[in-house]
């Protein structure tokens, strides 16, 4: 790290397409500038690839999906029980300093389930805190919608992403590239 700089947090939300995207961005750039990257993937499942997986494993770049899919696929003990397991490793691959970039993709979405409760398997004040916590050269990327502003007022810079026109609109599915 340069001298005179620090850890950033960063979060992407709202509800426009490209959230994702960005942090992947930011991950490459990282990357490339030789910076230790790690990649959490909240509500994408393993039971699936994509893209972006693939291509940051080609680069030695550790992506995991923790998730099982959207709310809506899985029961709300299945995804109360991937919470439990994937919080615990966020925090400490933030916290243990190992990485200079963390991305806690979808992070943001997962602290926003209302059908089902999650603060007990994901407390947002545990976020709060390890964001307080993080070491002093670790940027932090949190992505996904309808951030809290608890997490919000922490961060150094929030990017809302919104949408104008989006193809989902006229019928088209999501597009291989493109979304996954």
């Amino acid at each position: 790290m340069e001298k005179g700089q620090r850890g950033l947090t960063l979060v992407y939300t709202g509800n426009g397409k490209g959230k994702t995207t960005a942090a992947m961005g930011l991950a490459l750039r990282a990357t490339g500038r030789g910076m230790k990257t790690k990649i959490y993937q909240f509500i994408k499942s393993a039971q699936r690839s994509y893209g972006e997986q693939l291509a940051f494993e080609k680069l030695g770049v550790e992506v995991e999906q923790l998730g099982i899919g959207f709310t809506w696929t899985k029961t709300p003990e299945e995804h109360r029980e991937a919470l439990r397991t994937a919080w615990p490793k966020a925090k400490e691959a933030v916290l243990s300093g190992e990485y200079d970039v963390v991305v806690l993709d979808e992070l943001n979405n997962a602290l926003a389930i209302e059908k089902f409760p999650i603060d007990d398997v994901l407390p947002l004040e545990e976020v709060v805190q390890m964001i307080k916590d993080k070491p002093e050269h670790v940027h932090l990327v949190i992505t996904g919608r309808d951030a809290k502003e608890e997490i919000t007022t922490l961060a150094d810079l929030v990017s809302v992403i919104d949408v104008e026109k989006h193809y989902y609109d006229e019928g088209v599915p999501a597009v291989k590239g493109i979304e996954f």
